[in-house]
């Protein structure tokens, strides 16, 4: 039996944070059998990113339940169950010090959904919860909420059952109920000092050299996470730890430009697995004997100029399959199916396909919305500004291509310094164009498809 959950926290020191939500879902391996989903009143105020990034405000929390008084529900049904989270490292050590407030001592064996996920689903981009669900095809409602993620991990774990076909994997991940790791005082201090903001971070050793360097959308957040991680990297990062530094930069997009050049500046020693490339796929464009442009996804190569490029093959076939549907394009010209070239695809069966495979649409007509779709995915030639979150309100950041290339970085505060090209260009800060600074905008854009982008002329 399972006790699949998530808690929301006001957020603050070590060991110092209240829940202010908790859901609850019994899981026997099937199905869910018994929930419990409540606010709960921490009896202390919320950090300010917590509210913006969760919702949940102290006025709504006035009337919750506080934590003495939901305590007999949570020890109830969580009872002879495993605990199931996604980072259960940080819920079980909450709920376990809501408990020692109380004098009691609550254990549970525990089960983490990202190592598991980390086992079972490799070379995913991401294994933040948002992320990864998404990239797996699994609905997430009401995220940063208790109960929209608690049902995320419900769903993550279904899946992560029916990956486990040796059905030894799972059981041998579970951790039993201890005391979790407690942090050196020295941990403690450096994380006490961290700010909850978007940026890089850098930690150094006793001397000051960089030992590993990272992104984070809570720098706090992620760092006490190394801090508490058991694998073999974190441990080593721990014992050599003297100081984090970090660099707020506002936006994740700058923030990914920065770490990916700074690990590549600096080499540090434990961000070697880092060498391998950001993407393993990418898109290509090549005309048939008709003139059709077809559109293939393969391996990344990188003396072949592709279009675009992705993390895994998985991301790169959604892609295609999404695009397909949005520009009415052919199944054989794009890969997808293997039909005989003399037979029409299933979608001219469906007419949403309007036959280039039986060469019935002209090529004109149909290169058309592939040069559309080719367009909209590469900035190869392009001149523009990608303009995006600052490190204060009034500030914004703006990613300078030139020429289809990666040309920097840089802030501004008014918008003639972007429509100004030289000031632009005196404001930016030059950074080195490679293939992972193109896929880490490429995908940033394909994720994020409100940002402002700001034409310039040739």
């Amino acid at each position: 039996m399972y006790a699949i959950l998530d808690i929301e926290t006001t957020g603050g020191k070590f060991n110092e944070e209240g829940i202010t939500e908790i859901a609850i879902h019994k899981y026997d391996g099937h199905t869910v059998v018994d929930q419990f989903i409540t606010l709960v009143n921490p009896e202390r105020n919320i950090q300010p990113f917590v509210v913006k990034l969760t919702g949940i405000n102290n006025n709504m929390l006035k009337n919750a339940p506080k934590f003495y008084e939901v305590a007999k529900r949570i020890i109830e049904i969580t009872k002879d169950c495993i605990i199931v989270a996604h980072n259960s490292e940080f819920d079980y050590r909450i709920l376990r010090t809501e408990f020692n407030r109380l004098g009691y001592d609550y254990k549970r064996n525990t089960l983490c959904t990202v190592e598991l996920s980390k086992d079972l689903i490799p070379d995913q981009p991401s294994y933040s919860l948002g992320k990864l669900v998404r990239s797996l095809g699994i609905p997430v409602t009401d995220r940063h909420r208790a109960n929209g993620d608690a049902l995320a991990t419900v769903k993550l774990f279904k899946l992560l059952q029916t990956k486990d076909t040796t059905k030894q994997i799972i059981q041998s991940s579970i951790k039993e109920g201890h005391n979790p790791k407690k942090l050196d005082r020295k941990l403690i201090d450096i994380v006490e000092e961290l700010p909850a903001i978007t940026g890089v971070y850098y930690m150094h050793k006793e001397g000051g050299d960089i030992i590993y360097i990272g992104k984070s959308r809570n720098i706090k957040r992620r760092v006490n996470q190394h801090f508490t991680a058991p694998n073999s990297k974190s441990k080593k990062i721990q014992l050599h730890v003297t100081a984090v530094t970090y660099e707020e930069t506002g936006s994740e997009l700058v923030a990914l430009l920065k770490e990916n050049e700074e690990i590549k500046r600096l080499k540090p020693i434990y961000n070697r697995a880092r060498k391998r490339t950001h993407y393993t796929h990418a898109l290509y464009a090549f005309k048939d004997k008709n003139g059709y442009i077809n559109l293939k996804i393969d391996v990344a190569d990188g003396r072949k100029k592709s279009i675009t490029t992705f993390s895994n093959k998985q991301s790169a076939h959604h892609f295609i399959e999404h695009n397909v549907e949005a520009y009415n394009l052919c199944l054989q010209l794009t890969g997808l199916s293997t039909v005989n070239a003399e037979k029409p695809c299933f979608n001219y069966g469906l007419r949403t396909c309007h036959g280039a495979c039986i060469t019935e649409e002209s090529p004109e007509e149909y290169n058309l919305r592939v040069q559309e779709l080719i367009e909209k995915n590469s900035y190869a030639h392009k001149n523009m500004i990608i303009v995006d979150r600052g490190r204060e309100i009034e500030e914004r950041s703006a990613i300078y291509i030139k020429d289809g290339q990666f040309e920097g970085l840089g802030f501004f505060n008014l918008n003639y310094q972007i429509n100004n090209i030289k000031v632009l260009e005196s404001i930016i800060t030059k950074m080195e164009n490679n293939r992972d600074s193109q896929h880490i905008i490429q995908s940033y854009l394909r994720s994020h498809k409100k940002l402002k982008i700001i034409q310039l002329p040739a």
